[in-house]
């Protein structure tokens, strides 16, 4: 028997991450969205608004095909017979690839390319930013540890 697939699980924590993210700081808490750390698309007039809508819109269709291609993934590799127990290992996946997409969109959106910040909505957003990287070492260190298990 071959061993259990990964893939399912880490898009899955991909997607289910991005959905988090684009769902809870961008549209309830609205501390963000995906180009308001640009000065050519605040959140503070409509054309910046209606800029940035449509960005978190590609960001959520590209979270929704991870989601999709992991969940299909996921189901065919049930059919198979190749999903293995414990159950702890799929979601130590999950958790890693949800603090993967954390670390990843930290450093690349946040730090290097400077497209927005966790709170675009303050003066001083590197404490938040810290923090969000902390939470993705954490959900990695965690979905770490229960893979290994």
């Amino acid at each position: 028997m071959r061993a259990s697939p990964r893939a399912p699980g880490l898009l899955l924590g991909i997607g289910l991450g991005g959905f988090v993210d684009g769902i809870v700081l961008h549209q309830l808490l609205q501390w963000h969205h995906l180009l308001t750390g640009t000065d050519d698309y605040p959140m503070t007039t409509v054309a910046g608004l209606e800029a940035n809508t449509l960005a978190d819109g590609f960001f959520h269709v590209a979270t929704w095909i991870c989601t999709a291609v992991g969940s299909w993934l996921l189901y065919r590799a049930w059919k198979e017979g190749r999903i293995a127990p414990p159950w702890t290992a799929h979601l130590g996946l999950l958790l890693y690839g949800w603090g993967a997409f954390n670390l990843v969109e930290g450093l690349v959106d946040h730090q290097l390319l400077g497209v927005h910040h966790v709170r675009d909505d303050i003066g001083a957003p590197l404490g938040w930013d810290l923090a969000f990287l902390a939470s993705g070492t954490l959900l990695v260190a965690l979905g770490w540890g229960l893979r290994r298990r």
